[in-house]
């Protein structure tokens, strides 16, 4: 069945993205992708908050919100997407109605569930391409896993006290160099013992550094929807909050 076309920009979203607009690298063709685009993020956190500001601000025309978790009063120092009223609402709600208010035109889909390995799979084809925001090892595996396989651009970032990393996975797709591009597992081939990555409760992070990486992850969301720029495939950009320093490492796909 044929894709019905995307509807073309109002004059109030002409106004609206404007500054998009007169950009010559996305211009009206690449504000048109960001609405057609469907977004999946996973988690209405503190990675998620900045995320879904930033892509419901651009215009991205659907996005998926996976969470299932309620707003907590400790989540307002750094999950900017909810506020004191959204306390014990579920995420998923908060965050929806934020984006409405923001940008009326953005599509949300509520997902009120916690991912696992076996609902990973079908949620992840119904979208463009991932975000992920979570916070433990199992489940960026999972997500990491079902991209790959169903060939949707995986976003994924993750912060610790007063830093934080985020990289591109298209495992699918080979690089210029003809080599296969990494995957998430040539990454990180085991997760780290679980003493060693203490939660935000038990370790603490700043508010603000999640939404340096937050941000990032939008702008590469961004580039990857309208085929701008380089995207992070086989980089990891880190980041320390405290010596303001950006640092590189690129990774290769094993074997």
């Amino acid at each position: 069945m044929d894709t019905p076309a995307t509807p073309p920009l109002s004059p109030e979203e002409l106004e609206r993205y404007a500054r998009h607009i007169v950009l010559p690298e996305v211009g009206g063709p690449g504000q048109q992708k960001l609405k057609r685009a469907r977004v999946l993020v996973v988690g209405a956190g503190g990675l998620g908050a900045p995320v879904l500001h930033y892509l419901a601000a651009a215009g991205v025309g659907t996005l998926g919100i996976v969470d299932d978790d309620l707003v907590s009063l400790s989540n307002l120092q750094r999950q900017v997407i909810h506020d004191t009223v959204s306390v014990d609402l579920p995420k998923t709600e908060s965050a929806a109605a934020t984006i409405t208010r923001i940008n009326p035109h953005v599509t949300v889909e509520q997902h009120r569930l916690r991912l696992t390995a076996e609902n990973v799979a079908e949620l992840v084809s119904v979208y463009d391409l991932v975000i992920d925001g979570t916070d433990n090892f199992d489940t960026r595996y999972a997500i990491a896993d079902a991209c790959a396989e169903a060939e949707r651009p995986l976003v994924t970032g993750a912060v610790g006290r007063f830093d934080g990393s985020i990289t591109v996975l298209k495992p699918y797709e080979t690089g210029a160099d003809g080599r296969r591009n990494p995957s998430y597992r040539d990454l990180f081939p085991e997760p780290p013992p679980r003493d060693l990555v203490p939660s935000c409760a038990e370790a603490g992070v700043l508010g603000a550094l999640v939404g340096v990486i937050g941000t990032l992850q939008a702008m590469e969301a961004i580039k990857l929807i309208t085929g701008i720029g380089e995207p992070l495939v086989g980089r990891l950009l880190m980041y320390d909050g405290l010596g303001a320093n950006f640092d590189t490492v690129r990774y290769r796909a094993k074997g």
